[in-house]
């Protein structure tokens, strides 16, 4: 019997999408690994079980314990599916520039949330850095610390990599996703690149993130922002991050993402949300580099039911001079 075990066992093993406006237009085969479909609908589903499982497997976690972790939403909302699942309290702290639905989405499945004044990673009143300190203070308790806890980047060296890798037989020209932790893209690139080193690896970059600069240049500096993607881009180089073989970076701007996810909705039956947007849109810019012929294969992160409020609501687009082509 194929019988999936819980929660936990429904993690990962995605399918492979074939995203057919994309590859027709243009020439090659774009591909999106559909992490949406992880039990708790997002690619931080991975994070969440492998950091939690580590934290188990040092002793830090004891049974009746807490998990704390401070997040943009979805690693947050992964977390507390997996505490749930294993009789863990969870705390999550967040910055107040994220959507509302993804607080109400934790407040549902049961977290203490709370929300702090959004500031720079070097301000110690940083929501990660807030989520740190709780976490010291409370007994049988650990920090999730999902930027620099290297378990996020095995999750996917020993998940999404080798599932990636057999989907498409091993023909992969290029792998380009978004970087918010740095994770995704560290854990699949290494498992790429020890597979076929010619695999080209692509970061793909939001407006208002030090990321396209560091790959490109070598220094973690800011370009012009902010963008209205949540999560995603970062100020600096995370210890997931650090010491991943990265052959080139993709910037996309928020209309092009609006752009993107809006033509998807339209054309291709998808609802996707942002960093879906930026990722598709890069993989497009690398497929018009390689030239016709090539497999690119990027990440479907999220849906779009967490943006309604915001990438999906017109009133707040036009606010920011964003503009859904029709």
């Amino acid at each position: 019997m194929l019988i999936s075990d819980g929660f936990i066992g429904c993690v990962g093993n995605t399918p492979l999408i074939r995203i057919h406006s994309l590859s027709e237009e243009s020439g090659c085969e774009i591909l999106g690994k559909a992490e949406f479909l992880n039990p708790g609908g997002s690619v931080k589903d991975r994070a969440a079980l492998w950091m939690i499982r580590g934290h188990e497997a040092s002793g830090a976690l004891k049974p009746g314990g807490t998990v704390v972790e401070g997040t943009a939403g979805n690693t947050g909302i992964g977390v507390v599916h997996v505490c749930n699942a294993r009789g863990y309290d969870s705390v999550i702290y967040m910055p107040d520039n994220q959507s509302p639905e993804k607080i109400e989405i934790l407040k549902t499945l049961g977290a203490e949330v709370i929300i702090v004044p959004t500031v720079p990673y070097a301000d110690d009143m940083n929501y990660q850095k807030q989520a740190g300190r709780h976490a010291q203070s409370l007994s049988n308790a650990v920090w999730a610390n999902q930027f620099d806890n290297l378990a996020n980047r095995l999750a996917h060296y020993e998940s999404t990599g080798p599932e990636l890798w057999t989907q498409t037989g091993g023909g992969i020209d290029a792998f380009t996703c978004s970087v918010g932790t740095g994770g995704t893209l560290a854990g699949i690139s290494r498992y790429l690149k020890e597979r076929n080193p010619s695999i080209q690896v692509v970061l793909a970059d939001p407006y208002g993130s030090a990321l396209y600069n560091w790959v490109t240049t070598g220094e973690a500096v800011m370009t012009a922002g902010p963008s209205i993607t949540e999560g995603i881009g970062n100020s600096r180089v995370t210890d997931n991050l650090a010491g991943t073989q990265i052959d080139d970076a993709v910037q996309v701007t928020d209309q092009e993402m609006v752009d993107m996810v809006y033509r998807m909705m339209r054309e291709d039956g998808w609802f996707f949300g942002s960093s879906t947007g930026i990722n598709l849109c890069a993989a497009v810019t690398v497929a018009n580099k390689l030239g016709p012929g090539h497999t690119i294969v990027t990440v479907l992160c999220d849906t779009g039911s967490k943006y309604q409020s915001r990438l999906f609501n017109a009133d707040f687009l036009r606010e920011k001079n964003l503009t859904p082509k029709q």
